[in-house]
């Protein structure tokens, strides 16, 4: 099937972007007021130690330009997602970059500056009523004394901050714009184009041959390139341990996690913990295999459901009632913001061509979210707007709370809401399906939603962290090398399933990877909303959950989900996880047996 331009799509399914700017003609006064707001922190520079007050303007004109800033990017970079082909979206987006670069290096100066500033008068300083709002973010930057270069040291990282997203942009070029796929011959024999989009319904196929074709004429496609992609990320990794050098730290691993001041500890025991884990992924497996009635299961047999003649077809509006009805449990403000979601244009439902693949939410300070869809009426695209939704309400109610400087959470919350959303969802469903065919799917999902989220981006944390340390070792990155290591930990986690060569080239299409060490998020995320929807369930009390909602950036991630219950320093909230995993395996066997 060949999609639509973007500009023959039903307008009542896209976002609209007149919320942030009433027009091209507006985002352009609103980038030249920016551009002029980011032109008067130069000034600014040797005068944040002199007094309180000197430092409290200076944070009060970087903040005003980070606003401003981040709008012009917003609006720029969402309009490029809705048609990545457009040469005014490209130009726009361009410019915004451009943009953000010269707002990063025109504040390169300021961690220096305050970090110069005697410890005891910066106490004294933070201790003044006039600065209690920025206190948690002078908190933070005193905390990075140690890796902050001087004023000089910093600019010139800066002025590298576009080149260093080189190997990124190469890569959402290439594969969300210039690849192409070839045909393949549907459940019924026709032709149909294969996309990124459709890709993720074939795999789904009750086909075993339209899923192993699928499969092989999408990957075959990135192995055309492995090469170049091997090229990209390479680069990419370089970066990383680039800048991980020249700030002092031990591992690219622990740059990453330290903005977020959260130990590698919990890095490497979130990877322990998932290895104990392992012989359950394996009982599985094995399962699946049997049900399926398979000889061998091929790395492509893992997302077929495992209940036959279901039909769960969700279209957007059934999407829409269900997610409701999930996260009733959250209250009714919760609910009334989800119609407003609905109602209001915050989602771009539907795919077209040269539209970002995948699905994701982005915040918009002082508007509202957006959400990306690329929705194909089915149950995993009800789940993903349920969890895209989670991110949105996470952005909403953050910005609502806080004050720009400290509505924006960080990546380690970032996929807590979103996936207590999904919990929700199949909570919901289990609770009022009584078809046993339906239940077993549902629970089939769940399971899915342990391997995909938890065993699955685990695995690609394992990855990320074995080649950066090949990097810093002296290995060269190669597509050999990266296929190698990527092989020996899908055998390891998929003990039981065929590792065919195809397979080995799957991290050269993970866009993720170029956001380095993000991945582990999802399942340290997944294990923590677990905990924090059988909370709400069991006790009908949501009031931590939405007060943690609400917290945004004002404290670090660990300490914001001991508002919601969860502690991630200690191993119990993935241990917990793992046997609600192996509970469900066990509900889902029993039911099988009865079918």
């Amino acid at each position: 099937m060949e999609y639509k331009a973007r500009a023959d799509m039903d307008p009542r399914y896209q976002w609209d972007m007149s919320h942030i700017y009433a027009n091209r003609a507006a985002w352009e006064a609103a980038y030249t007021e920016a551009e002029a707001l980011v032109a008067e922190l130069p000034a600014l520079e040797g005068t944040l130690g002199a007094s309180v007050e000197s430092l409290k303007n200076g944070l009060d004109k970087l903040y005003a330009a980070a606003q401003a800033v981040e709008l012009v990017y917003a609006y720029a970079s969402l309009c490029k997602s809705g048609d990545n082909g457009d040469p005014d979206n490209q130009n726009m987006e361009g410019k915004a970059v451009n943009l953000y670069v010269a707002f990063s290096t025109a504040v390169s100066f300021f961690d220096p500056e305050v970090l110069s500033i005697d410890e005891e008068t910066l106490n004294g300083y933070m201790a003044d009523p006039a600065l209690s709002g920025y206190r948690h973010i002078l908190e933070d930057t005193a905390r990075g004394r140690a890796h902050t270069l001087d004023a000089k040291g910093e600019r010139m990282l800066a002025m590298l901050g576009d080149a260093a997203q080189a190997s990124s942009n190469t890569f959402d070029m290439f594969e969300s714009v210039d690849m192409t796929f070839p045909t393949i011959q549907g459940e019924n024999g026709e032709n149909i184009q294969l996309t990124h989009g459709n890709f993720a319904v074939f795999r789904e196929s009750k086909d075993a041959r339209v899923r192993r074709e699928s499969f092989e004429a999408y990957f075959g496609e990135f192995k055309k390139f492995i090469n170049t992609l091997a090229a990209m990320y390479a680069g990419s990794v370089k970066m990383d341990t680039y800048f991980s050098d020249v700030r002092g730290y031990n591992s690219a691993c622990e740059r990453a996690l330290f903005s977020n001041n959260v130990p590698v500890s919990v890095y490497d025991s979130l990877i322990d913990a998932i290895h104990e884990g392992l012989p359950t992924m394996k009982r599985y497996l094995a399962l699946r295999k049997k049900v399926l009635g398979l000889e061998t299961l091929n790395m492509y047999d893992l997302y077929v459901p495992m209940i036959d003649d279901v039909d769960f077809t969700v279209t957007y509006d059934q999407a829409k009632d269900l997610v409701k009805a999930a996260a009733a449990p959250l209250g009714q403000r919760y609910a009334e913001l989800l119609d407003e979601a609905y109602n209001n244009h915050w989602m771009d439902v539907y795919e077209n061509k040269g539209k970002t693949t995948g699905a994701f939410s982005s915040g918009v300070y002082g508007v509202h979210p957006f959400v990306l869809l690329n929705y194909t009426d089915t149950l995993d695209d009800a789940y993903t707007m349920a969890h895209e939704l989670g991110h949105a309400m996470h952005s909403y109610f953050s910005s609502e709370a806080n004050d720009y400087a400290n509505h924006d959470y960080r990546i380690m919350v970032a996929e807590v809401a979103s996936t207590v959303n999904e919990v929700l969802l199949s909570k919901h469903l289990l609770a009022t399906e009584t078809d046993k065919k339906k239940r077993a799917y549902i629970l089939n999902h769940l399971l899915e939603g342990f391997r995909t989220t938890v065993f699955r981006q685990t695995l690609f944390a394992e990855f990320e962290r074995k080649v950066h340390d090949m990097y810093k070792q002296g290995v060269p990155l190669t597509a050999e090398t990266m296929n190698r290591v990527y092989r020996e930990l899908n055998e390891l986690y998929y003990d039981g399933a065929y590792v065919n060569e195809l397979q080995d080239i799957e991290w050269a299409r993970i866009p993720h990877f170029y956001r380095a060490f993000y991945v582990y998020q999802y399942a340290t995320g997944f294990c923590s909303a677990v905990a924090i929807a059988n909370h709400i369930l069991n006790t009908g009390d949501a009031s931590g959950y939405l007060k943690f909602l609400s917290t945004g950036g004002s404290d670090y991630p660990i300490e914001e989900l001991k508002i919601a219950g969860v502690d991630l320093t200690k191993p119990d909230t993935v241990k917990n996880a793992l046997s609600v995993f192996a509970d469900t395996l066990d509900e889902l066997e029993a039911l099988l047996e009865e079918i």
